[in-house]
């Protein structure tokens, strides 16, 4: 997957895509008191909602109205799971469908979230026209809730998952792809975006702690001290980034999911599950977050790599993106791993967000 041109990134043509856009307001006493009860005002909400959804041709449409927070996953079969702090979903775009509430009877929500999930083929290719549909459905349903002035923070989701070492497995098939903002692929398809938004590029990858990696570093490990462990692979991580110029990182293994959030939108916190990490993309001395809990050792690291403001070039994130693979090669060719075996899952993440 090397490229000649640093710009342009080889990634597997079996590579899966996502794309969705979260749509959150915050519902006013005013708001619930047009109703009977909560649970009428979510049913009602949601009957116009895919009303809507029906017209725009949106066909994978969920309100969430339990305050969790919704993660979205590639799956052959369509399911969810909800946890306590999550909700997640699975489906594979090219054939599920569905319009769904999510809500607990009496529970009257903080935000209520509306979960657009993108279907069809060529996500990307069909970004911006999948995006103008939303913004469509969202500016009708606001329309019929005038008096009660909803106002939604817009959050679209874009990422490609792939394995590592597909090539090594067989895969030799890739395509080449610069990897451009969302901000000017979105213009030049006539998409019109907010100028004041927050745009954000990321790469993740988890390790989970095998049996191999167990018994190659038992000499670290001891019941309840696992601290030396973790700073040998956290000063691997960083010194790997530092030699490739990647600035704002993130080393998590707590137990908990990494979110990675803009500084100018949410501060860093955490709650049982979920960690979130709030980086400046403007800070020139970069930007690290490592979190790890000594006195336990997890199932699974999480890595993080963000595209800080000098990464972000006119013709894409392809070179952050070729430093983020040679990072990762090389960090996990210093672990007991075996490529013909074992997958690496990477994903390059894209967020725009705006107040709408």
């Amino acid at each position: 997957m090397a490229s000649m041109n640093l710009h342009r990134v080889y990634i597997p043509t079996n590579a899966r895509n996502n794309h969705y856009i979260l749509a959150e307001f915050k519902p006013s006493d005013a708001f619930f008191d047009c109703f009977d009860d909560v649970e009428s005002c979510y049913q009602r909400l949601a009957r116009k909602l895919f009303a809507i959804c029906d017209e725009h041709e949106l066909f994978n449409v969920h309100v969430i109205a339990n305050d969790k927070l919704p993660v979205v996953r590639y799956h052959d079969e369509a399911y969810s799971l909800q946890t306590d702090k999550q909700i997640l979903f699975f489906y594979n775009p090219k054939y599920h469908e569905g319009h769904k509430i999510h809500y607990e009877a009496d529970h009257r929500a903080r935000k209520i979230r509306l979960l657009f999930l993108a279907t069809g083929d060529e996500l990307r290719a069909n970004a911006a026209s999948f995006h103008s549909k939303v913004k469509k459905a969202l500016d009708d349903l606001k329309e019929q809730y005038e008096p009660e002035g909803l106002s939604y923070k817009v959050r679209d989701h874009q990422h490609l998952t792939y394995d590592i070492f597909a090539k090594v497995k067989g895969h030799r098939e890739s395509y080449g792809y610069k990897l451009r903002s969302l901000y000017p692929r979105y213009q030049a398809r006539n998409c019109s975006l907010p100028e004041q938004h927050s745009e954000m590029s990321y790469v993740s990858f988890s390790v989970p702690i095998t049996r191999a990696i167990k018994t190659e570093y038992q000499s670290q490990m001891r019941p309840g001290d696992y601290a030396q462990f973790y700073r040998s692979i956290e000063d691997s991580f960083l010194t790997l980034c530092d030699q490739l110029q990647l600035t704002h990182v993130g080393f998590i293994a707590d137990g908990r999911l990494p979110l990675v959030r803009s500084s100018q939108i949410d501060k860093s916190d955490a709650n049982r599950e979920l960690q979130k990490l709030s980086f400046d993309t403007s800070a020139l001395d970069g930007q690290v977050r490592s979190i790890w809990a000594g006195e336990h050792l997890c199932d699974t690291m999480h890595f993080v790599v963000v595209a800080s403001d000098k990464d972000k070039k006119d013709v894409g994130y392809g070179k952050f993106m070729n430093n983020a693979e040679t990072m990762i090669r090389r960090l996990t060719g210093k672990l007991p791993i075996n490529p013909e075996k074992q997958d690496v899952i990477v994903r390059f993440f894209q967020h725009i967000s705006y107040q709408d």
